[in-house]
């Protein structure tokens, strides 16, 4: 998860509405808002995502954002949370899961062919290609984001 902080010379219900304008028309594009009991709005964003096989191609980063008024008059907090999607998430612990359960076979010496060593190892290799891989999708997924919202808030 990473968090951005910024503030912006504007009222929070200018914000919310200049948001609300340019995301809901965007096709593909999930966008929720929220005015919250404490004076401020929460919105949600992300892209939908239809097929497993998509994961690959779409920008998978949930974006969690709150804007909140501050003391001075016509400023407003932004705190925005990136985290990624739950699909990714689950692509990952499943890898780590299968690799725990061959190094516990292995330990307990239920297993004892070379073969399945290779398989061991080959989809170890393959969990640790696929999250770095993902690590660097996800950092080009979140600056894409920083640009769409730094673009449609004018800061």
């Amino acid at each position: 998860m990473k968090k951005w902080n910024l503030k912006v010379k504007s009222n929070p219900q200018e914000i919310s509405q200049n948001l609300k304008s340019a995301l809901e028309s965007v096709d593909g594009l999930m966008f929720n808002l929220n005015h919250d009991k404490k004076n401020s709005i929460k919105f949600k964003m992300r892209k939908r995502i239809q097929y497993a096989w998509y994961l690959i191609y779409i920008n998978n980063v949930v974006v969690d954002g709150k804007l909140s008024k501050t003391e001075i008059e016509n400023e407003t907090d932004v705190e925005i949370l990136f985290s990624q999607h739950f699909l990714w998430k689950l692509v990952i612990f499943t890898h780590v899961f299968l690799v725990l359960c061959i190094v516990i076979a292995i330990i307990l010496g239920k297993i004892s062919s070379a073969s399945a060593y290779l398989f061991g190892a080959g989809i170890l290799a393959i969990g640790i290609l696929l999250w770095i891989t993902v690590q660097k999708k996800y950092e080009r997924n979140v600056q894409e984001y920083k640009t769409l919202i730094s673009k449609i808030l004018k800061f």
